[in-house]
C-alpha cells in the first residue's frame, strides 16, 4: 500500500502540474487575445475544456478511493480471518491496538485504537518507530515473548504473531499504575538506636545537651522524608514508613548517620545510631521482627550504620564509617560473666568450639572456658578437629600439654556427639557464622548454644542463642574471656593455669598484630596484664607464633607473584595444585603490606580442594571490610577475610578484580570519612 500511494501521489501531482500549465497558457493567450480567442466562437470550446478537466479530477479521485477502498478491505478481510471480526468491540473495550505488518516491517493498518489516541504509524517501520520491538520480533519463540513500550505517557505490552505479521498492543498502563501506587504505598517498619546512650546518661536523665540535639536531628530528619517516629525506648525509635519514603531516605544515604556523628564529635563518648530497616512483605508484624533482627546486627557490627532487610535477600549494609568504641564498662561485664556463669551451673555438661582452620586466639578463648568450667565443677570438652587446625595451634597443642590432657580435654567432633545429652551447653566461640564453625552439625544437635565472638556480626548467624555475646571493639575472643574469668561474681576467683593464660595471650598478640593494629586499645593491655598476672610468658606466647623455615619459604612462594590490581592495592595468589595453611595465607598478606606504597593487600589460596581462603588487610587508607562483604565475607576495618566454595583459583581473581573496580571508591570514601572523624 506504501508503494501504490505513493505512485498516486506522482501521478496526482504530474495530473494537477499539467491543468495549471495549460490554464496558465490559456490565460496568457487570452488576456493577449492571441489567436483571437476574444472571439465568441471559442467561448463553448473553453466551457467544454473545463468540464473535461473537471472530469478527468473527478475519475481520479473515484479512482483512487476506490483503489484504496479495495487494499483497506482486503486487509481488514486477513485480518478479520486472524482475530475474529466478532471481538472487536471487545479488543476496544479491553484497550487492545492492532497493526499489520509486511515483511519490510512496514505498518499496512492499524485498528481504531491508534486512531483514537493520535498514534500514526501508517506506512511506516514499527522497528524504526519503536526499537525496543525488534527484541520479539528476532526472538525465537516470538508467540510467547512480550516486551513493554510506553507511547504518549501510556503503557503497552506488546505480543507479535509473525505467521500473520500482526502486533498486538495491550494497554497496561492501569495495571502499572496500580503496582507502582502499591509498591510506592508497602509498609517499611524500622528502628532506630543512639549508640552509647547508657554510657552518655549514666543512669541519669537524658536531659543531656548533645543527646538533646541528637533527638531533635532524628525528629527532623524523619518529618522531612515523611516518617512515623514513635519512642521505643529512651534509646530506641520505631519509625513507620512507605517504601517511597524509604527510596528517598537510602538515596540519601542516611544521612542522620553523619549528623549523628557530627553532632557529638567533641565528645569524649560519640553518640552514633544504629538503625534497621525491613520492607517487601506484607505483615507489618513480621517486618517488625525482621527490623529488629537487622537493628541487632548493625549493633553487633559496631553501630554507625544502617541494615536494610528486605525479606527473601540478602541484607544492605550502609555506613558503618568508624570502629566499634571501646567499652570499658565493668559493671555490664560483671553481669554478662554472670550471666554465662549460671548457664554453665545449669548445664550437665559442656562442648566448647572455635570456627574451622582454629588459631590461637579460638584455642586460647576455648582454654579459658574450659577453665571456667572446671572452677564450677562442669565436665566440658573442647570440640578439635586436626585436620582443621591451624599447624601453629595444633603444635601448641601437641606442645603445651601431655598426651593424658589432651584426652581429658579435647574431644573429635564425631565423638562430641556421643557426649550430647538433654541439658549440654555448646559454647560457640571466635564465631558466629554457623558454615564456618568446627563442627556444624553439633549446633543442630545441641538446644542450647552460647556464641562469645569479636567479629563485626554478618548476615548470617547462629539462630537462637541462649546467651549471645558479640562485641567488635574487642581486639580478640581472648581478650573477652578474659574480661569475664577476672570481673565475675564469683568468690573465690577463677584460678587460670599458667599454660592457658599463655596460649590466651598468644591469640591476643596473633590478633592484634603484637598490639599494633588500630583494634588495639586499653582493654587489650589490661587483658594481658590480668593473664600476665596468671602466670602468661610473654616468650612463650612468642614463640608459639613463630614461623617455621617451611612456613617462611610457603609465604615467600605466595607473595612472590605479586599483582597490583588498582594504584595501592596489590595481591597475590596460589595455584590450584598447592594447598596452603590459612595462617600462612594471612601471614602473606600481612608480609604484603609492610611494602612502601600498599595500602592494601589481598592474599588467596586453596586450604583444600574445594575451598579457597582469602585474607584481606589495609592501612587503613581502604576499608577492606566493606569489600570482603561484598565477596560475601567480614571482618574489621584494616582485617578482613572470604572463604570461596571454588575448585578454580582464577575464578576468585576474576570476582576479586570485578569487585574493585566496582567497590574500591566506595571502600576509599568510607575510609576517609572514619579517618576525618578521628
Amino acid at each position: 500500500m506504501g508503494k501504490l500511494l505513493r505512485r498516486i501521489r506522482i501521478i496526482g501531482f504530474i495530473t494537477i502540474a499539467v491543468e495549471l500549465v495549460a490554464i496558465a497558457v490559456f490565460s496568457v493567450f487570452y488576456f493577449n487575445n492571441l489567436f483571437d480567442l476574444r472571439n465568441e466562437d471559442y467561448a463553448m470550446w473553453i466551457v467544454l475544456s473545463c468540464f473535461i478537466l473537471v472530469f478527468i479530477d473527478c475519475v481520479f479521485i473515484w479512482l483512487f478511493t476506490l483503489r484504496v477502498g479495495t487494499l483497506r478491505s482486503k486487509t481488514d478481510l486477513h485480518a478479520a480471518q486472524i482475530i475474529g471480526s466478532d471481538v472487536q468491540e471487545a479488543y476496544n473495550f479491553a484497550m487492545i491496538g492492532l497493526a499489520v505488518t509486511d515483511k519490510n516491517d512496514i505498518v499496512l493498518w492499524t485498528n481504531d485504537l491508534f486512531r483514537q489516541r493520535h498514534i500514526d504509524i501508517i506506512d511506516k517501520n514499527i522497528l524504526n518507530w519503536q526499537p525496543s520491538l525488534s527484541a520479539i520480533k528476532d526472538s525465537n519463540n516470538n508467540n510467547e515473548d512480550a516486551t513493554k513500550i510506553t507511547v504518549n505517557n501510556r503503557h503497552y505490552e506488546v505480543k507479535y504473531l509473525q505467521d500473520a505479521g500482526l502486533w498486538i498492543f495491550k494497554d497496561t498502563t492501569e495495571y502499572e499504575n496500580i503496582f507502582t501506587y502499591s509498591k510506592e504505598q508497602a509498609p517499611v517498619v524500622g528502628l532506630i538506636s543512639i549508640d552509647n546512650y547508657e554510657d552518655v546518661t549514666r543512669g541519669e536523665d537524658d536531659f543531656n545537651d548533645v543527646i538533646t540535639r541528637l533527638k531533635n536531628a532524628i525528629f527532623n530528619y524523619s518529618k522531612d522524608f515523611g516518617i512515623l517516629l514513635r519512642k521505643h525506648r529512651d534509646d530506641t525509635y520505631l519509625l513507620l514508613g512507605n517504601y517511597d519514603s524509604f527510596c528517598k531516605m537510602k538515596d540519601d544515604n542516611f544521612s542522620i548517620l553523619d549528623k549523628a556523628r557530627e553532632i557529638s564529635k567533641d565528645e569524649e563518648t560519640p553518640l552514633t545510631l544504629s538503625i534497621g530497616i525491613a520492607h517487601d512483605f506484607p505483615d507489618v508484624i513480621k517486618l517488625n521482627e525482621m527490623a529488629s533482627n537487622a537493628l541487632d546486627i548493625a549493633m553487633s557490627r559496631g553501630g554507625d550504620q544502617a541494615v536494610i532487610s528486605a525479606y527473601g535477600s540478602e541484607m544492605e549494609f550502609i555506613g558503618g564509617k568508624t570502629d566499634a568504641t571501646e567499652k570499658r564498662n565493668r559493671v555490664k561485664t560483671r553481669v554478662l560473666a554472670d550471666s554465662l556463669m549460671s548457664l554453665i551451673k545449669n548445664a550437665s555438661n559442656v562442648l566448647i568450639m572455635g570456627h574451622t582452620q582454629m588459631d590461637m586466639d579460638a584455642l586460647g578463648a576455648s582454654l579459658g572456658v574450659h577453665a571456667i568450667c572446671l572452677r564450677l565443677g562442669i565436665r566440658s570438652r573442647i570440640v578439635v578437629d586436626y585436620k582443621a587446625t591451624e599447624s601453629k595451634t595444633h603444635s601448641a597443642l601437641i606442645s603445651q600439654f601431655s598426651k593424658d590432657e589432651l584426652d581429658k580435654m579435647v574431644v573429635s567432633p564425631s565423638a562430641a556427639e556421643d557426649l550430647i545429652e538433654a541439658d549440654t551447653l555448646l559454647i560457640v566461640v571466635d564465631v558466629h557464622i554457623p558454615h564456618m564453625t568446627m563442627a556444624p552439625h553439633l549446633l543442630d544437635l545441641c538446644s542450647k548454644v552460647v556464641v562469645i565472638d569479636h567479629h563485626r556480626r554478618a548476615e548470617e548467624y547462629i539462630e537462637s542463642p541462649v546467651f549471645n555475646h558479640i562485641d567488635s571493639s574487642a581486639s580478640s575472643a581472648s581478650e573477652i574471656v578474659t574480661e569475664f574469668i577476672r570481673f565475675c561474681s564469683l568468690s573465690p576467683r577463677i584460678e587460670l593455669p599458667e599454660t592457658f593464660a599463655t596460649i590466651m595471650l598468644s591469640g591476643i598478640f596473633l590478633d592484634t598484630g603484637y598490639f599494633k593494629n588500630k583494634r588495639t586499645g586499653v582493654r587489650t593491655f589490661e587483658a594481658s596484664t590480668i593473664l600476665k598476672e596468671y602466670g602468661a610468658d610473654n616468650s612463650t606466647a612468642d614463640d608459639l607464633l613463630k614461623d617455621d623455615y617451611e612456613e617462611y619459604l610457603e609465604v615467600n612462594k605466595l607473595i612472590k607473584n605479586m599483582m597490583t590490581a588498582e594504584y595501592g592495592v596489590v595481591y597475590a595468589m596460589g595455584d590450584n595444585n598447592t594447598l596452603y595453611d590459612s595462617a600462612t595465607i594471612a601471614k602473606a598478606a600481612n608480609t604484603l603490606l609492610t611494602m612502601k606504597g600498599v595500602y592494601a593487600a589481598f592474599v588467596f589460596a586453596k586450604v583444600n580442594q574445594r575451598t579457597v581462603r582469602m585474607s584481606c588487610r589495609s592501612t587503613g587508607i581502604i576499608n577492606v571490610q566493606l569489600l570482603a562483604e561484598k565477596l560475601g565475607g567480614g571482618g574489621h576495618f584494616t582485617s578482613a577475610a572470604v572463604v570461596f566454595e571454588k575448585d578454580n583459583i582464577e575464578d576468585v581473581e576474576k570476582e576479586l578484580i570485578g569487585m574493585l573496580k566496582t567497590s574500591l571508591a566506595e571502600a576509599q570514601a568510607d575510609a576517609k570519612s572514619r579517618k576525618e572523624m578521628e
